[in-house]
Protein backbone atom coordinates (compact mmCIF):
# COMPACT_ATOMS: atom_id res chain seq x y z
CA UNK A 1 0.00 0.00 0.00
CA UNK A 2 1.11 3.41 -1.11
CA UNK A 3 2.08 6.16 0.76
CA UNK A 4 -1.35 8.10 -0.29
CA UNK A 5 -3.42 5.05 0.53
CA UNK A 6 -2.21 4.80 4.07
CA UNK A 7 -3.01 8.62 4.27
CA UNK A 8 -6.32 9.06 2.37
CA UNK A 9 -7.69 5.49 4.76
CA UNK A 10 -8.74 7.65 7.59
CA UNK A 11 -11.01 9.85 5.21
CA UNK A 12 -12.62 7.32 3.52
CA UNK A 13 -13.58 5.43 6.85
CA UNK A 14 -14.69 8.57 7.87
CA UNK A 15 -16.98 9.11 4.73
CA UNK A 16 -18.60 5.79 5.06
CA UNK A 17 -18.96 6.12 9.05
CA UNK A 18 -20.53 9.46 8.70
CA UNK A 19 -22.84 8.39 5.79
CA UNK A 20 -24.17 5.68 7.65
CA UNK A 21 -24.94 8.39 10.66
CA UNK A 22 -26.06 11.00 8.20
CA UNK A 23 -28.63 8.83 6.56
CA UNK A 24 -29.40 7.03 10.15
CA UNK A 25 -30.85 10.89 11.11
CA UNK A 26 -32.82 10.68 8.19
CA UNK A 27 -34.27 7.54 9.11
CA UNK A 28 -34.86 8.33 12.32
CA UNK A 29 -37.61 10.96 11.55
CA UNK A 30 -39.62 8.57 9.53
CA UNK A 31 -39.70 5.88 12.28
CA UNK A 32 -41.14 9.04 14.70
CA UNK A 33 -43.85 9.39 11.96
CA UNK A 34 -41.82 13.00 11.01
CA UNK A 35 -40.91 14.48 8.12
CA UNK A 36 -37.43 14.43 7.57
CA UNK A 37 -35.50 17.63 6.84
CA UNK A 38 -32.89 15.10 5.57
CA UNK A 39 -33.83 14.59 1.62
CA UNK A 40 -30.56 12.83 0.91
CA UNK A 41 -26.73 12.18 1.41
CA UNK A 42 -23.98 11.96 -0.37
CA UNK A 43 -19.92 11.69 0.09
CA UNK A 44 -16.51 11.45 -1.25
CA UNK A 45 -13.02 11.62 -0.84
CA UNK A 46 -11.19 14.28 -2.99
CA UNK A 47 -9.44 12.36 -5.72
CA UNK A 48 -5.16 12.54 -5.91
CA UNK A 49 -5.89 14.94 -8.82
CA UNK A 50 -8.36 17.62 -7.15
CA UNK A 51 -5.71 17.57 -3.95
CA UNK A 52 -2.53 18.39 -6.41
CA UNK A 53 -4.57 21.43 -7.85
CA UNK A 54 -5.35 22.75 -4.45
CA UNK A 55 -2.31 22.14 -2.89
CA UNK A 56 -0.56 24.55 -5.82
CA UNK A 57 -3.27 26.81 -5.30
CA UNK A 58 -2.52 26.93 -1.11
CA UNK A 59 1.43 26.57 -1.57
CA UNK A 60 1.32 23.20 0.20
CA UNK A 61 4.06 20.95 -0.57
CA UNK A 62 2.08 17.85 -2.19
CA UNK A 63 2.64 14.97 -0.13
CA UNK A 64 1.21 13.36 2.66
CA UNK A 65 1.53 15.15 5.51
CA UNK A 66 0.29 16.93 9.00
CA UNK A 67 0.26 20.40 7.02
CA UNK A 68 -1.77 19.19 4.34
CA UNK A 69 -4.20 17.44 6.44
CA UNK A 70 -4.79 20.19 8.93
CA UNK A 71 -5.00 23.07 6.01
CA UNK A 72 -6.65 21.19 3.48
CA UNK A 73 -10.28 20.74 5.18
CA UNK A 74 -12.16 19.15 2.07
CA UNK A 75 -10.18 16.35 1.71
CA UNK A 76 -13.61 14.23 3.23
CA UNK A 77 -16.63 15.97 1.57
CA UNK A 78 -20.29 15.16 2.36
CA UNK A 79 -23.51 16.54 1.00
CA UNK A 80 -26.86 16.62 3.07
CA UNK A 81 -29.75 17.78 0.38
CA UNK A 82 -33.06 19.66 1.88
CA UNK A 83 -36.06 20.24 0.34
CA UNK A 84 -36.91 23.71 1.46
CA UNK A 85 -34.13 26.06 3.12
CA UNK A 86 -35.54 26.64 6.50
CA UNK A 87 -34.79 22.63 7.03
CA UNK A 88 -30.76 23.96 6.83
CA UNK A 89 -31.12 25.36 10.17
CA UNK A 90 -32.32 22.16 11.56
CA UNK A 91 -30.22 19.75 10.13
CA UNK A 92 -27.17 22.10 11.23
CA UNK A 93 -28.15 22.70 15.13
CA UNK A 94 -28.54 18.47 14.79
CA UNK A 95 -25.13 18.23 13.68
CA UNK A 96 -23.85 20.86 16.46
CA UNK A 97 -25.40 18.42 18.90
CA UNK A 98 -23.83 15.57 18.27
CA UNK A 99 -20.71 13.93 20.72
CA UNK A 100 -19.38 12.01 17.60
CA UNK A 101 -17.63 15.16 16.16
CA UNK A 102 -16.72 18.51 16.91
CA UNK A 103 -17.76 21.63 14.66
CA UNK A 104 -14.64 23.28 13.64
CA UNK A 105 -15.64 26.42 11.24
CA UNK A 106 -19.19 26.96 9.87
CA UNK A 107 -19.56 29.18 6.96
CA UNK A 108 -23.18 30.51 5.90
CA UNK A 109 -23.14 31.12 2.53
CA UNK A 110 -26.94 31.34 2.09
CA UNK A 111 -26.98 34.67 4.32
CA UNK A 112 -23.48 35.66 2.50
CA UNK A 113 -23.36 34.43 -1.03
CA UNK A 114 -20.56 34.14 -3.41
CA UNK A 115 -20.21 36.83 -5.81
CA UNK A 116 -20.86 34.31 -8.60
CA UNK A 117 -24.16 33.52 -6.56
CA UNK A 118 -23.03 30.31 -4.72
CA UNK A 119 -25.43 28.90 -2.22
CA UNK A 120 -24.73 26.53 0.44
CA UNK A 121 -24.13 25.90 4.17
CA UNK A 122 -20.43 24.95 4.92
CA UNK A 123 -19.38 23.40 8.45
CA UNK A 124 -15.84 21.85 8.85
CA UNK A 125 -15.86 18.90 11.52
CA UNK A 126 -13.56 16.79 13.17
CA UNK A 127 -14.49 13.17 13.73
CA UNK A 128 -12.14 10.50 15.28
CA UNK A 129 -11.50 7.39 13.09
CA UNK A 130 -10.60 4.45 15.03
CA UNK A 131 -7.91 2.81 13.24
CA UNK A 132 -5.81 -0.31 13.74
CA UNK A 133 -2.66 2.13 14.46
CA UNK A 134 -5.43 4.18 17.08
CA UNK A 135 -7.41 7.24 16.42
CA UNK A 136 -7.01 9.44 14.03
CA UNK A 137 -8.72 13.16 14.07
CA UNK A 138 -10.08 13.50 10.32
CA UNK A 139 -11.57 16.51 9.37
CA UNK A 140 -14.45 17.12 7.11
CA UNK A 141 -16.19 19.52 5.36
CA UNK A 142 -20.16 18.70 5.25
CA UNK A 143 -22.17 20.99 3.06
CA UNK A 144 -25.65 21.36 3.24
CA UNK A 145 -27.93 22.96 0.82
CA UNK A 146 -31.43 22.62 -0.80
CA UNK A 147 -32.08 20.11 -3.96
CA UNK A 148 -31.96 23.70 -6.53
CA UNK A 149 -28.92 24.97 -4.47
CA UNK A 150 -27.41 21.56 -5.86
CA UNK A 151 -28.20 21.57 -8.92
CA UNK A 152 -26.76 25.19 -9.78
CA UNK A 153 -23.19 24.56 -7.67
CA UNK A 154 -23.31 21.08 -9.87
CA UNK A 155 -23.83 23.41 -13.30
CA UNK A 156 -20.91 26.00 -12.06
CA UNK A 157 -18.80 23.48 -11.42
CA UNK A 158 -18.83 21.95 -14.31
CA UNK A 159 -18.35 25.32 -16.54
CA UNK A 160 -15.49 26.53 -13.93
CA UNK A 161 -13.66 23.53 -15.36
CA UNK A 162 -14.01 24.11 -18.87
CA UNK A 163 -13.32 27.86 -18.31
CA UNK A 164 -10.81 27.17 -15.63
CA UNK A 165 -12.36 30.33 -13.47
CA UNK A 166 -12.43 32.67 -15.85
CA UNK A 167 -15.78 32.81 -17.07
CA UNK A 168 -17.23 34.80 -20.22
CA UNK A 169 -19.30 37.51 -19.22
CA UNK A 170 -22.36 36.24 -20.78
CA UNK A 171 -22.35 32.63 -19.04
CA UNK A 172 -20.96 34.71 -15.65
CA UNK A 173 -24.17 37.02 -15.72
CA UNK A 174 -26.40 34.00 -16.65
CA UNK A 175 -25.17 32.07 -14.05
CA UNK A 176 -25.79 34.90 -11.21
CA UNK A 177 -29.16 34.80 -12.94
CA UNK A 178 -30.01 31.47 -12.49
CA UNK A 179 -28.50 31.33 -9.06
CA UNK A 180 -31.27 34.13 -8.12
CA UNK A 181 -33.97 31.90 -10.09
CA UNK A 182 -33.18 29.40 -7.99
CA UNK A 183 -33.21 31.05 -4.80
CA UNK A 184 -36.98 32.30 -5.62
CA UNK A 185 -37.82 29.05 -6.47
CA UNK A 186 -36.93 27.59 -3.14
CA UNK A 187 -38.44 30.43 -1.67
CA UNK A 188 -41.64 29.69 -3.33
CA UNK A 189 -41.60 26.33 -2.11
CA UNK A 190 -41.12 27.17 1.59
CA UNK A 191 -44.42 29.46 1.35
CA UNK A 192 -46.28 26.28 0.01
CA UNK A 193 -43.99 23.96 2.98
CA UNK A 194 -47.44 22.64 4.71
CA UNK A 195 -49.21 21.77 1.59
CA UNK A 196 -46.22 20.05 -0.55
CA UNK A 197 -45.35 18.09 2.86
CA UNK A 198 -49.64 17.01 3.44
CA UNK A 199 -49.10 16.02 -0.79
CA UNK A 200 -46.16 13.45 -0.37
CA UNK A 201 -47.80 12.17 2.98
CA UNK A 202 -50.85 11.12 0.86
CA UNK A 203 -48.83 10.04 -1.68
CA UNK A 204 -46.99 7.67 0.62
CA UNK A 205 -50.12 6.54 2.02
CA UNK A 206 -52.11 5.68 -0.98
CA UNK A 207 -48.47 4.44 -2.32
CA UNK A 208 -48.21 1.85 0.57
CA UNK A 209 -51.85 1.11 0.79
CA UNK A 210 -51.78 -0.06 -3.00
CA UNK A 211 -48.69 -2.50 -2.57
CA UNK A 212 -49.18 -6.21 -2.84
CA UNK A 213 -47.80 -7.40 0.48
CA UNK A 214 -45.74 -10.49 -0.02
CA UNK A 215 -46.79 -13.17 1.95
CA UNK A 216 -43.50 -14.90 4.17
CA UNK A 217 -42.16 -17.98 3.92
CA UNK A 218 -44.03 -19.22 7.06
CA UNK A 219 -47.61 -17.84 5.65
CA UNK A 220 -47.05 -19.85 2.36
CA UNK A 221 -46.67 -22.89 4.18
CA UNK A 222 -49.69 -21.85 6.24
CA UNK A 223 -51.50 -21.71 2.67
Amino acid sequence: MGQWDVFLSPYKQAVDELKIKLKGMRSQFGIQGNTSPIEFVTGRVKPLASIYDKSREKGIPFEPSGQLASEMQDIAGLRIMCQFVDDISTVTNLIRQRDDLRVVEEIDYIAHKKPSGYRSYHMIVEYPVETINGKVNVLAEIQIRTLAMNFWALIEHSLNYKYKGIFPDEIKNRLQRAAEAAFQLDEEMSSIRSEIQEAQAYFSEVKEATNPTIPTNQEKERE
